[in-house]
């Protein structure tokens, strides 16, 4: 059986699957480099997971952070980027439930890196939170 974790994050490559701009070109943790052609293009990452035990009931209360990082290259990459990030920032908050998988999620940060190529890239990592609930000795059930 999948946790819940990994449920959320493919749920999120599912929702973002139609981003405008990026022609299905979400990935899932990928770490070779990204060829002009490929771009712009999103990748998700996990960042990290914290559990809290608020309560008397045998369950954990989750607090995911999400990385979803858009690579544009171009002569103006932030401006080839924004309305990607529009984009995938509406159909995240389109459901924050994500499915019935989360209780919510939350925008936290966006940073913006330049980078010089043979044409110039940007890399937009947009990071949320994802709060979600599991069994404290199952990571599969809610």
């Amino acid at each position: 059986m999948t946790t819940r974790r990994e449920q959320i994050l493919s749920q999120i490559a599912t929702t973002l699957a139609s981003t405008a701009g990026v022609s299905g070109r979400v990935h899932r943790s990928r770490v070779t480099a990204a060829a002009r052609a490929e771009t712009p293009m999103i990748v998700i990452e996990p960042v990290n997971d914290v559990a809290q035990q608020s309560t008397s009931l045998p369950k954990l209360d989750w607090t995911m952070r999400v990385r979803v990082v858009v690579i544009t290259r171009s002569t103006t990459p932030y401006t080839d980027a924004d309305p990607v990030i529009e984009s995938l920032h509406s159909l995240l908050m389109a459901d924050l439930t994500l499915g019935g998988l989360a209780i919510d999620i939350q925008p936290v940060i966006t940073n913006f890196d330049f980078f010089d190529a043979d044409q110039p890239a940007g890399v937009f990592p947009n990071e949320y939170d994802v709060k979600y609930r599991t069994q404290v000795a199952d990571l599969t059930a809610y």
